[in-house]
């Protein structure tokens, strides 16, 4: 089944060697991107390890997602265990009865008097909320209603390059988590806070870009073949960021120890050496996206993330209509998370 083309987002670049800029390498093709996710010799940017316990700053020293390669492992493997815990398909359910309650609460509050379609703006009704709502009940943390705006401030401030405001609120919010995380160890605290955040944006960027472009969609198209064509060709992560820790040649280029790297996802999903036509739409790809980053340090929820926008999209696409209204985006060096998108109810 084919569906339209879907048109690169702005400011995607396109395929081909690894080019320097100002802020060091840019690495657009599939095969380069995939030779340093797998490889040990590129690790993360580091980050501060001074921090006080609760903050923003102990909690990024302290999560996997930001780890040396010599803490990586172990941390990861709390992430694991504690995933390894949740049932993909409860998590679905759960997403899906929640999103049906919120929009029958929003055609409820008409007062049960019909007065035409009903606007609903879908990221602040469902997909900022119903995820880390399952996902914080199902890790034990005592108030999942009050972890949904702990989850969004922390998320705000977690890469790099937030303002003092944000970092703060960030700071008090990581506090509110750690009070309300079932008692454990400082690491496997973090480690569990780290999941809740990591799934924040990514996951509701990726319910907004299948709502954006799977509202059109034929009515026996899969949810879950949807969601597989919007992480490759409107990828909520569409890049994440490696240092080489030696000289290393990649893509016909010499990268210098020490210097860092953009791995630009949403640039090499579209790679046609990886994907023939691949600005289309196609269902059933040979090859999955890269969004959700590939070796050691892929992410360990992706099963999880799927499942619970599953659960979202499949309501929204049996309830919702989409209305022609634009829809923007968050500005994000390395994210694309819609801001509004707006649908009447059926």
């Amino acid at each position: 089944m084919d569906l339209p083309t879907i048109t690169a987002a702005p400011g995607t670049p396109d395929c081909g060697p690894p080019v320097r800029d100002d802020d060091g390498w840019v690495v657009t093709r599939h095969a380069d991107v995939v030779a340093v996710l797998t490889d040990p010799r590129w690790t993360v940017p580091s980050v501060n390890h001074d921090s006080p316990a609760g903050t923003l700053g102990w909690l990024r020293a302290s999560v996997s997602r930001f780890s040396p390669p010599g803490a990586h492992p172990a941390r990861r493997a709390i992430g694991v265990a504690a995933l390894d815990r949740l049932n993909p398909r409860d998590l679905s359910r759960t997403a899906a009865r929640l999103t049906d309650e919120v929009l029958s609460g929003v055609r409820a509050d008409t007062g049960g008097v019909e007065r035409g379609p009903r606007l609903t703006e879908v990221m602040g009704a469902v997909a900022r909320r119903v995820p880390v709502w399952v996902l914080a009940d199902r890790l034990g943390l005592a108030d999942p209603t009050a972890a949904v705006p702990a989850v969004t401030a922390v998320a705000a401030a977690y890469h790099p390059g937030a303002g003092p405001v944000a970092v703060a609120r960030a700071d008090r919010a990581v506090a509110a988590l750690v009070a309300m995380s079932p008692p454990a160890p400082d690491e496997v605290t973090a480690n569990r806070i780290g999941l809740l955040v990591q799934a924040a944006d990514a996951t509701a960027g990726l319910i907004g870009g299948a709502v954006r472009h799977g509202l059109a969609a034929p009515v026996d198209l899969r949810t879950a073949g949807l969601l597989a064509e919007v992480l490759r060709l409107d990828p909520p992560v569409r890049a994440t960021r490696r240092v080489a820790t030696v000289a290393i040649d990649l893509g016909g280029r010499t990268i210098r120890a020490a210097e860092p790297l953009l791995l630009r996802f949403d640039a090499a999903n579209r790679d046609p050496a990886v994907h023939p036509a691949p600005d289309r739409f196609v269902v059933g790809r040979a090859r999955a996206a890269l969004t959700f980053g590939a070796g050691s340090r892929g992410c360990p929820g992706e099963r999880h993330a799927l499942a619970l926008a599953e659960g979202v999209v499949d309501v929204v696409r049996r309830r919702c209509r989409r209305v022609d209204l634009p829809v923007p985006y968050a500005p994000h060096p390395t994210l694309r998370v819609p801001t509004r998108i707006e649908v009447t109810l059926r």
